[in-house]
């Protein structure tokens, strides 16, 4: 820097100040704990940012939080609850759990499949992009921590499989959690399957997670689990009871009571089970 006149090293030092400024900006920004948007006794709306078509049936809705740097807040394995209102103006709500987490800034996603009577899902479906929805929570009882248990296992039907995906994808983003999971997911056909692009990928690239599906319309040649799950399927698939094991279920009431049933035979107590 010697070599440079008054003029230009006055230039030069106000480049590298500029630069250094930036930086520190930069790294404080990183360091700064990003803000949650979540409320759990307060409505808030979100507006739609974009929807994606998974199956005949079933969507993924994209919902903008207020900054692009923004986290919403949701504890791993909590819930949230949706409300709207009807054409006769009935205001109406439903839970639903994000298949994303913190580590998303500016946004979260639903995967929703959508029922014919489903009022909320319905209304889902009709949102177009730039309509908002009223969102309150975190809600629920069950917080997942790493290691909180030394294996897993997963009962899931359908859609239920929300609630599990969070959770799995929680343990396969974390080395240092050394938890085992083990899941059986139970559809109507193969076209029901959600998210088996992901599930597979991931029981194939972390021994940790293995999964078996259950089908109650198999194609020809299908190789896993057929008709309802049993008590059978859940002896050789999931984690024998132990006092460092847990099971969680989710999916329609009744397969969720059945479920129960057959772990109770089998010699699950009820503290060793949660039900989303």
């Amino acid at each position: 820097m010697s070599d440079l006149n008054p003029e230009n090293r006055l230039v030069f030092l106000g480049v590298a100040v500029s630069a250094a400024v930036v930086l520190v900006g930069y790294l404080l920004s990183q360091r700064r704990p990003k803000r949650s948007v979540l409320d759990p006794e307060e409505w808030r709306w979100f507006k739609l940012q974009e929807r994606k078509d998974i199956s005949h049936n079933t969507r993924l809705f994209r919902f903008a939080l207020p900054k692009a740097t923004d986290v919403l807040g949701l504890p791993i394995g909590q819930h949230l609850s949706f409300r709207a209102k009807d054409e006769a103006g009935q205001v109406f709500q439903r839970s639903y759990t994000p298949t994303t987490s913190d580590d998303e800034l500016g946004y979260f996603d639903l995967v929703v499949k959508v029922y014919e009577l489903g009022k909320m899902s319905q209304h889902l479906d009709r949102m177009k992009i730039g309509d908002s929805i009223e969102v309150r929570g975190p809600k629920g009882k069950f917080v997942y921590q790493p290691n909180m248990k030394f294996s897993l296992g997963m009962l899931a039907g359908g859609t239920g499989i929300t609630p599990m995906l969070q959770v799995i994808r929680a343990i396969h983003k974390n080395p240092q959690d050394k938890t085992s999971v083990s899941l059986i997911f139970a559809n109507v056909s193969s076209d029901d399957i959600l998210l088996k692009a992901e599930l597979d990928a991931i029981a194939a690239s972390d021994k940790r997670f293995k999964v078996y599906y259950v089908l109650n319309n198999p194609p020809q040649g299908w190789t896993g689990g057929v008709g309802f799950v049993s008590q059978a399927m859940i002896e050789q698939h999931l984690p024998a009871p132990n006092a460092d094991t847990s099971i969680l279920m989710c999916g329609p009431p009744m397969m969720c009571k059945a479920m129960s049933t057959h772990l109770a035979a089998i010699g699950y107590t009820a503290e060793m089970s949660f039900t989303f």
